[in-house]
């Protein structure tokens, strides 16, 4: 039986919400339907636009995005949450039959709607004590803890991720086991999918991942930032964590010059970019494209083709 659901998975920066508009638009060009839904953690929220390079409505090309801008910056986002809503999104695409195609690159948010896994447990009164400690230690001392729990889940944590950090200490001290026992050995899907990656040459994505975060300043990443500051941006626990704007947060406060905010978010992009890669590589079922080559798009159409997904051509 043929997949009834499409990914396009990768690092920030390569293109992914370009190449999937391009594969719903060949649906809609052969009389079918296909529909994004957006498996970008950041671009859940309202007013996150420059910093997530979330595309505008006017840039869709008419084809529908599901996802997006549907919590506000106070909320907190879990990837327990969206496996929640995202597969009642896709299963309500499919009942349409309309062909979802999931597109983003946060990687456990991917693999919470396309992988076979329970989330373990939560305990508030645990995880508001880890929070307060996170806050009168900070990330690295919280880091380290784990570190003595479970060096194997911190090899694969980014020190200054509080947030991370928290629910791992969070899973191990409930469970008694290491957190990456939250995961499984094997990939098991939850349903048949056809994932197609865009990866890039790495010196390439550093210098274009460098560009890209200056063009968010020169766009206005200070002055979006500070507007998300009064619908609760500082008081998140997730989206004021957001790379850049972070940065751009410590730049209002005078904590970082301008440069030093860039300069910043640029090595943070760029060491997400190369764990993102780290993660992806890892799943088998990942068809991989080269992100610059010119017939990235047929390419990527001749995958859907092949799978059955759309009407084959001579």
């Amino acid at each position: 039986m043929p997949a009834q659901l499409i990914a396009v998975v990768g690092s920030t920066g390569t293109g992914k919400s370009e190449l999937a508009i391009r594969i719903a638009e060949t649906f809609r060009q052969d009389g079918q339907a296909a529909e994004i839904v957006n498996a970008d953690a950041m671009q859940l929220y309202k007013g996150m636009d420059i910093g997530t390079a979330k595309l505008p409505i006017t840039e869709r090309r008419g084809i529908e995005h599901h996802l997006v801008d549907v919590l506000e910056v106070r909320q907190e986002s879990t990837a327990a949450e969206y496996q929640k809503i995202a597969r009642a999104k896709i299963l309500e695409i499919q009942s349409r039959g309309a062909m979802p195609i999931l597109v983003g690159g946060s990687m456990l948010y991917v693999a919470a709607v396309l992988n076979n896994f329970e989330f373990p447990v939560r305990d508030k009164d645990l995880r508001a004590s880890l929070e307060q400690e996170l806050l009168e230690l900070g990330p690295n001392a919280m880091h380290q803890k784990l570190v003595e729990l479970d060096a194997s889940a911190a090899s694969r944590i980014d020190p200054e991720n509080g947030r991370r950090i928290v629910r791992a200490l969070e899973i191990v001290t409930l469970t008694g086991e290491p957190f990456a026992a939250a995961l499984p050995d094997e990939i098991e899907s939850w349903q048949e999918v056809l994932e197609i990656g865009l990866r890039m040459d790495r010196e390439i994505l550093v210098a274009k991942l460098a560009e890209r975060v200056r063009g968010m300043w020169s766009r206005g990443m200070v002055e979006e930032t500070k507007q998300l500051v009064s619908k609760g941006l500082r008081e998140s626990v997730t989206a004021g964590y957001a790379i850049g704007y972070a940065q751009a947060l410590a730049q209002l406060d005078g904590e970082l010059s301008q440069e030093q905010a860039i300069e910043s978010t640029t090595k943070l992009t760029q060491k997400y970019a190369r764990r993102q890669m780290s993660w992806f590589k890892r799943d088998t079922r990942i068809n991989w494209l080269d992100a610059l080559d010119p017939e990235v798009t047929n390419l990527a159409n001749a995958l859907v083709r092949s799978h059955g997904l759309l009407a084959s051509r001579p």
